[in-house]
């Protein structure tokens, strides 16, 4: 059997939004950058667009069904009206468990930069400088403490 791959983008959210649970991971903008649609699913299953609806794990009329190991389970949604979402390794699980897919790889690639991460970048690297400026302070405190210490032993007392 062929080698099925699953790509999809993630930024540095990615793991957060994982930890976060099935509703903040929703609510959250970012985390929906993580997220794949049918039509990605569709192409890493290699099946028909109906075939991936009717592996889906939906009910009509509970908006959000509790987990079922032998269905796709798509992510959290507030509306009927919300695509179907689904996280990368949901379908990788799916392909591997129920479809029997034998080599399934989940390819994770870093989405540009957004202006959040570039700020965040921006913070980070100075506070890295900020650390080595008060790095390189103290160590020439302690100089100046052990010459001071020096010059007062070698001075006789008054």
């Amino acid at each position: 059997m062929q080698a099925h791959s699953l790509i999809t983008g993630m930024g540095a959210n990615g793991l957060a939004a994982t930890q976060a649970g099935a509703e903040a991971a929703a609510n959250s903008a970012e985390s929906n950058e993580n997220l794949i649609g049918i039509d990605e699913v569709q192409r890493s299953l290699n099946r028909s667009r109906a075939s991936v609806y009717r592996y889906t794990n939906t009910d009509p009329r509970n908006l959000n069904p509790p987990f079922n190991p032998r269905k796709l389970n798509p992510e959290y949604r507030s509306d009927q009206k919300e695509p179907l979402m689904f996280h990368p390794n949901e379908v990788a699980r799916f392909a591997r468990d129920v479809l029997r897919i034998k080599e399934v790889t989940v390819e994770v690639l870093n989405s540009p930069s957004t202006a959040t991460q570039q700020l965040l970048s921006s913070i980070l690297d100075e506070l890295r400088t900020i650390r080595s400026l008060l790095n390189e302070g103290q160590g020439s405190t302690t100089n100046l403490d052990s010459r001071r210490e020096q010059h007062e032993q070698a001075r006789p007392a008054a």
